[in-house]
């Protein structure tokens, strides 16, 4: 069987389900995987609603919009990939004492994604920074902003791994934050699907896979995870995509079962939450279950 995997973004942050396939976890399972992005017009619940692709990378915050328009057959997130946010700060100097209160009155490349952007916000808030007084500026995509980041924009830029470490190995800039370790650990990212799918034998191998991936991706030398992953990151030197994994590494991005830990959900709540995005709490049990036996 051949699973399709989709992803919302294409990182080195998701290393745990990248190397599900790279290292091998689901040809020991048995199964093939055809891996692809989600498009800018396309929808994860629609994807997964409609059975275009079968698993999915997403963050239980993208739930909840939906669940407060009414919406129905929302995916059901069953395994956490990351437990803190993934995104650093780049500068255009060296900075070995940057404290975020240095952002003030300096211009900010930002990932305006709905989560990327209410984390960035909450991690300022947390550290005393005033947000009115950045110049926070959106230029697109990822590699619009690093493009742009290359041409001068900005004083600063915020990107996931590898694209923020192949700017500082460029010295085109230097990175000086992580936003995850800026913030408590969080719910930030999973992977989901529709509730038939959960119970189906695939899904039961795919969560042996992804278990022993993460485990994996968690102890291996940075070095060995980009050897294997270095075909998913074509345009990227394995050296540079070693420093991202050994970032998140030390950060504890993948730390902790498979399992999303209840309190880390209320964390993810309390963030968009504060930052006025949602209506309500969302119950647990309405967007997240445990991990087939």
């Amino acid at each position: 069987m051949t699973l399709r995997i989709m992803v919302s973004r294409h990182s080195a942050f998701y290393s745990p389900l990248i190397a599900t396939i790279a290292a091998g976890f689901l040809k020991e399972q048995g199964l093939d995987a055809a891996y692809s992005i989600l498009g800018p017009a396309q929808r994860s619940q629609s994807l997964i609603r409609d059975g275009v692709v079968d698993v999915m990378q997403s963050a239980v915050s993208s739930n909840w919009k939906p669940m407060e328009r009414a919406e129905s057959t929302l995916p059901v997130h069953f395994a956490q990939i990351n437990q803190r946010d993934g995104f650093f700060l780049v500068a255009r100097a060296p900075d070995a004492s940057f404290q975020w209160k240095h952002l003030e009155g300096k211009t900010l490349l930002a990932d305006h994604g709905v989560q990327p952007m209410v984390m960035l916000r909450y991690a300022a808030s947390y550290n005393g920074v005033r947000w009115s007084r950045i110049g926070v500026i959106d230029v697109g995509t990822p590699e619009q902003m690093s493009a742009a980041f290359r041409a001068g924009a900005g004083d600063y830029v915020h990107l996931q791994g590898p694209g923020s470490h192949q700017l500082d190995h460029d010295r085109t800039g230097y990175i000086v934050a992580s936003v995850g370790q800026a913030m408590p650990p969080v719910a930030f990212s999973s992977v989901c699907t529709s509730r038939k799918f959960l119970q189906t034998q695939a899904c039961q191998a795919l969560l042996r896979a992804f278990a022993s991936a993460k485990e994996w991706v968690g102890r291996a030398s940075p070095e060995e995870v980009a050897a294997k992953e270095a075909s998913f990151f074509p345009e990227i030197d394995i050296a540079v995509l070693a420093a991202a994994v050994r970032s998140y590494q030390a950060l504890g991005c993948w730390d902790g079962g498979i399992e999303i830990p209840r309190n880390l959900y209320e964390q993810a709540l309390n963030v968009f939450e504060w930052a006025g995005e949602i209506a309500r709490r969302h119950a647990y049990e309405e967007v997240c279950a445990p991990p087939p036996a």
